[in-house]
């Protein structure tokens, strides 16, 4: 109980350390307190976590309260269950091993210090989203993570598209963000309080099943799960943020971040079975985002975008989870999903380190030999990205399949679009790999990653191998679907999909038994690729119904008609001081005159009220 509140301490306070510094402090030290605060608090989750699985007792603590408001008095207290202690696990666990990676990565760069304390903040903001017992102090870590995805998107300031890149992140975010806003408006309204467990005992016992006001919430709710985890319409941010070191895309995609809004939705799952038009809407949104951005990685040139978009998809899967009522199985694909995305992101950024910065996959090529270890860590993490059998991704993801088709009704639609979904991932994954370890060498490396970065990577090959086996404590905590009477015919096709993934991929771009290339090159070939490589050209869409229009008004309304009262008023003080400053002549007879003049004007004044 006692380290409970050291695990969000350790990375804050490193964080205000190293702002503290200026930049002046010496980069082993920084790099020890970014690094090794992430390190304590997941030794501070550890404790945590064995004592949860010793006795299987949710833990609380409470440290003050927060605000006292009429009858509305949140605190600043902690919550521990099965489920905050898988997330907790994952976001010290990961974020070490990425904050460990990082020291070799930005080791070189002029504002390591700023670096870590962003990475330190944004580790912080997240372990108190998962950690809060009351909606409100959620939503401060919510915000949290928001303010430092841009401070990091936007890293490399010094570049106009990297601002623009984080503006839109932050931007695009607040849309989701305000509409969770309203939702806790209406939660609070309604039900008296946010505090996380007496709110869904009052939902439960004053709404039923199907009631406007929980679907109203929960639909709110679900804007800024949209939001924030990168779903459709509201996802068009994160390729974008792929403009941050590789790092903080490892971190925004694997730990943090991304998977905010899927653990809203967990959390919050009481409230979510009151609205099956939510719910189902959950499942359909996931549904359309991972079909979407599954075609959109397969057009992809750059090596980061690929895994956005990879991202994404499998975000997807998460909320067809959850949609369907999975909820555990989403919070295990939430977990393999960490590991082995952490993994890619972290190899993909091996490849950039060591290839002078370059991010064009076809401008790679022959790099197994090359780079073995990175070469080995790709190859592992996207067996598991594409689910193949007996990979981490494959347990989850299977789960995932198997409880979309024992949804009555539309169930075997949802299933039949995620299968869709798994043999894309497989096609994408696999062609990533091929074009980039196989085939001719077009960019020579010029150095080897070192221990930090292996390091990281080799435990991280490991967690994404084994970490199907994990047996997550979420029993009498989240709800999950039974597979038990699911036919092997069923089974057997959701195994075989990914691996016809893979052999499509082989066909295609390493054995290249398959030839598309007069497919690609013909009209209506280029035209799909463009638009697939475009995202579904989705923000020229946004662009050109919410961006210009907004532009054009903001020009129209420069303007505006209150602006004339104020520019009147400046022009009447220019005026003013311009007809001031003719008596600053600089003669002291003149000052003297105009000082007893003023004297007899006010003597005169006085006596006459006087009178």
């Amino acid at each position: 109980m006692t380290t409970l509140w050291l695990i969000p301490l350790f990375p804050l306070l490193s964080a205000t350390l190293l702002v503290l510094s200026a930049g002046r402090m010496p980069r082993q030290l920084a790099a020890l307190l970014g690094a090794g605060s992430v390190g304590l608090s997941a030794i501070c989750v550890a404790l945590v976590a064995r004592t949860y699985l010793a006795d299987g007792q949710v833990q609380e603590l409470t440290l003050w309260t927060w605000m006292a408001v009429d009858n509305f008095t949140p605190r600043i207290a902690f919550y521990i269950d099965g489920l905050t202690v898988v997330m907790m696990s994952v976001i010290t666990g990961v974020g070490f091993l990425i904050h460990l990676y990082s020291i070799e990565f930005l080791w070189d760069d002029e504002s390591f210090c700023r670096y870590f304390a962003y990475m330190n903040l944004f580790v912080a903001a997240m372990l108190l989203l998962v950690m809060a017992d009351n909606l409100l102090l959620l939503y401060l870590g919510w915000e949290g993570v928001g303010a430092c995805s841009y401070l990091l998107v936007g890293f490399w300031y010094r570049d106009p598209d990297n601002g623009a890149a984080a503006r839109k992140a932050f931007v695009v975010t607040r849309v989701g963000d305000t509409a969770m806003f309203l939702g806790l408006l209406l939660l609070y309204t309604e039900l008296g309080t946010l505090d996380i467990q007496p709110l869904m005992a009052a939902a439960n016992s004053q709404w039923q099943v199907g009631d406007t006001l929980p679907i109203l919430a929960t639909a709110l709710l679900l804007g800024g799960a949209v939001g924030k985890s990168a779903q459709l319409p509201l996802h068009t941010w994160l390729p974008d943020a792929m403009a941050g070191p590789t790092p903080v895309s490892a971190l925004i995609h694997a730990a943090t971040m991304v998977t905010a809004g899927v653990y809203l939705i967990a959390r919050n799952y009481e409230l979510f079975l009151l609205a099956p038009p939510t719910l189902a809407a959950v499942a359909w949104i996931g549904l359309a985002t991972l079909l979407l951005a599954g075609f959109t990685a397969l057009a992809q040139h750059d090596i980061k975008r690929i895994l956005a978009y990879s991202t994404i998809s499998q975000i997807g899967y998460m909320f067809l989870a959850l949609g369907v009522g999975a909820f555990a199985s989403g919070i295990f694909h939430l977990m393999t999903h960490a590991f082995f995305k952490a993994l890619l992101f972290l190899a993909a950024g091996a490849v950039i380190h060591c290839l002078h910065h370059e991010h064009n996959i076809f401008r790679m090529g022959g790099l197994r030999r090359r780079l073995p270890v990175v070469f080995w860590s790709f190859l592992i993490g996207s067996a598991a990205l594409a689910a193949l059998p007996f990979t981490s991704g494959f347990y989850s993801k299977d789960a995932i399949l198997l409880s979309a088709w024992t949804l009555p009704g539309i169930g075997p639609w949802l299933w039949a679009g995620g299968l869709l979904g798994a043999l894309l991932t497989g096609i994408y994954s696999f062609r990533l790999v091929f074009i980039v370890f196989f085939g001719e060498a077009h960019t020579e490396p010029d150095q080897q990653p070192g221990w930090r970065m292996s390091g990281a990577l080799i435990v991280l090959c490991v967690l994404s191998l084994v970490g199907g086996w994990f047996a997550l404590p979420l029993a009498g905590v989240l709800p999950d679907k039974d597979h038990a009477h699911v036919s092997h015919a069923v089974e057997f096709i959701s195994i075989g999909t990914p691996l016809l993934g893979l052999l499509i991929a082989y066909l295609l771009f390493l054995g290249r038994q398959v030839s598309i290339a007069s497919l690609a090159e013909s009209p209506w070939g280029k035209a799909l690729q463009d638009f697939w490589y475009s995202g579904w050209r989705i923000d020229k869409l946004y662009d050109a119904l919410l961006v210009q229009p907004f532009k054009c008004l903001a020009h129209w309304w420069r303007n505006e008609p209150v602006d004339l009262f104020y520019n009147a008023l400046v022009a009447l003080s220019r005026w003013a001081h311009g007809r001031l400053i003719t008596l600053q002549t600089g003669e002291l007879r003149w000052y003297a005159t105009s000082l007893v003049f003023g004297l007899v004007l006010l003597l005169a004044i006085m006596l006459r009220n006087a009178s």
